[in-house]
């Protein structure tokens, strides 16, 4: 069983910086991507980025060149920056591990538990 923790979010202000980080822990075989989420109250869950194993990187385009993704595969996390955040990127942030588990049998989806980012002054 593998899971995921999240650290960072809480308030920024409008213009402000962004760090998150997770880590996954348990028994991962095969690290397929890393990445975030986020969902805003009454909206669907929107990609913000994400990262293969060989460092490949993926954006939603509302973050694009604000956002920053990485990884340290050696400590089986991820890191979100972000910098000039405005109020709509306010939501909860979820990262997830898409990641084969004790072997090629077993490649599922793990989310972590989400953590709140609110851009406010």
């Amino acid at each position: 069983q593998v899971q995921l923790v999240e650290s960072g979010g809480g308030l920024v202000q409008p213009g402000g910086s962004l760090s998150l980080s997770c880590t996954a822990s348990g028994n991962i075989f095969s690290l397929t991507s890393m990445g975030w989420y986020r969902q805003a109250p009454g909206k669907g869950p929107e990609l913000v980025a994400s990262i293969t194993r060989e460092g490949r990187t993926i954006y939603g385009a509302s973050v694009k060149g604000r956002f920053t993704i990485s990884k340290d595969t050696a400590k089986n996390t991820v890191y979100l920056q972000g910098i000039n955040l405005k109020p709509e990127d306010a939501a909860v942030y979820y990262c997830y591990l898409d990641a084969c588990l004790v072997d090629y049998t077993s490649c599922p989806t793990t989310w972590g538990q989400g953590t709140q980012v609110t851009v406010s002054s």
